[in-house]
């Protein structure tokens, strides 16, 4: 039996902006370094559709690969990396609230052995980054 291990997360934010906004800002790939501190660059490697690479540049310069496995627009979508024998899948949602305001959720699912720290680690930041990407997405509404 393989020693595989699994570890998951989530981390939601409420915001004002609509669900149309927040979409355009996750399907802006190339501008997630705007609103992301954990992201130097990122380059879709076609259209934002499911089975489409992209490849990210962290602060650190390293690169990893990843390809987004489930679009549902205008919703969210998943992305998956393949780090040695571990698997990372972050779902990234946007849902309407009943008092019309949006929730944003970043969702983590690792496995592979030594998920939990891969997953403490990718997603330590996801509260600053679901934060800063409310905001800026709040500041273009109101302009």
């Amino acid at each position: 039996m393989p020693h595989t291990h699994h570890a998951s997360a989530s981390y939601s934010h409420e915001t004002s902006a609509t669900t149309a906004t927040i979409w355009g800002f996750f399907t802006d790939v190339a501008g997630w370094k705007e609103w992301n501190a954990g992201v130097y660059s990122c380059v879709l490697e076609g259209l934002f559709i499911k089975g489409t690479w992209m490849t990210m540049v962290l602060p650190d310069q390293e690169v990893i690969k990843s390809q987004l496995v489930e679009v549902t627009e205008p919703t969210g979508f998943t992305d998956e990396t393949t780090l040695g024998d571990i698997t990372v899948r972050v779902r990234h949602e946007v849902s309407l609230l009943p008092a019309g305001n949006c929730s944003i959720t970043y969702t983590i699912d690792v496995n592979g052995i030594g998920a939990q720290a891969v997953c403490d680690q990718v997603s330590s930041d996801f509260p600053d980054v679901l934060r800063a990407l409310a905001e800026r997405a709040e500041r273009q509404v109101s302009q």
